[in-house]
């Protein structure tokens, strides 16, 4: 080697000194890290069971509460008014997605808050602890309905802009002049009478609300009873919760709920005009 290459030759060998003394130092400080670092235990057996069916539990009532909050929810009924479609104590599945969502049609079954006066104030009742735990647990996933004595259920029978008229000389209801013939689909009255509201009434629906009525019509204080409130007996938009759709219990009474659209068909096109009365109408009552 020659003088001149010797300084090169130098140069060339120190780096791979140093690099080789690094990695050393990076592996013998991995090497610590690793000691130092402590080992996770694995979960095996029964925890990890437990550990899974917690998971479960938990992804559960995350969804069962979206979709109490966003979709469905249950109610239970607390009254005679609708009767015979739902009878006391029955579970109705709620669609909540009505009317923000999907829109509100004449016939349907719907649940909303008192728009005020509706309700006569109800008690507080005291509840053990541990029960009142549970139900509020259970209200989080759906599966009960502890405010269910703040709520109401009736049918729509005028949507925004129709003139609901009571009594005709058959004793009908109408919309917008024509004549419903609810009598054998959904209204329960008293035996021998065939007037479908004790008494007379005639309005024009307001925007962004609903004029509602009970099945049970000689038990129900629906809007007919309550004109003299602060929303003259309207139901507004925004304190309707959702449509029943469904009787979930109890077993034997699971139906769907329907809205009977052949009872209303004919509304859409009417002029408010009184329309002629067909022969198979009932007679009316003495």
């Amino acid at each position: 080697m020659t003088e001149q290459e010797a300084p090169l030759a130098r140069e060339g060998t120190v780096p791979d000194q140093i690099d080789s003394a690094s990695d050393a130092d990076s592996a013998a400080g991995a090497t610590d890290q690793t000691r130092a670092r402590p080992k996770r235990k694995k979960l095996t057996g029964w925890r990890a069971f437990l550990r899974d069916v917690a998971l479960i539990l938990v992804a559960a009532i995350v969804i069962s509460f979206l979709i109490k909050t966003f979709l469905i929810r249950s109610f239970y009924i607390p009254s005679q008014s609708m009767e015979d479609t739902l009878l006391i104590n029955d579970r109705i599945i709620v669609n909540e997605l009505v009317p923000n969502v999907m829109p509100i049609e004449r016939g349907d079954i719907v649940v909303f808050r008192d728009p005020g006066g509706w309700l006569a104030p109800v008690p507080e009742v005291e509840q053990n602890p541990v029960v009142a735990a549970v139900d509020w647990l259970l209200s989080i996933i759906g599966l009960t309905a502890p405010d269910s004595n703040d709520h109401l259920i009736k049918r729509v029978i005028g949507l925004p802009g129709d003139v609901v008229e009571c009594c005709n000389e058959f004793g009908q209801m109408s919309v917008n002049g024509v004549p419903l013939d609810e009598v054998g689909a959904y209204v329960l009255l008293p035996d021998g009478v065939t007037k479908v509201s004790r008494d007379d009434f005639e309005v024009t629906v307001p925007e962004d609300s609903l004029w509602v009525m009970g099945d049970n019509r000689y038990n129900s204080a629906d809007s007919r009873y309550n004109q003299d409130g602060p929303t003259d007996g309207f139901v507004p938009f925004d304190h309707v919760v959702g449509r029943a759709i469904v009787v979930s219990w109890p077993i034997d009474r699971w139906t769907w709920l329907e809205n009977y659209p052949i009872v209303f068909s004919g509304v859409d096109e009417g002029n408010g005009t009184p329309q002629p009365t067909p022969e198979s109408t009932p007679s009316p009552s003495g």
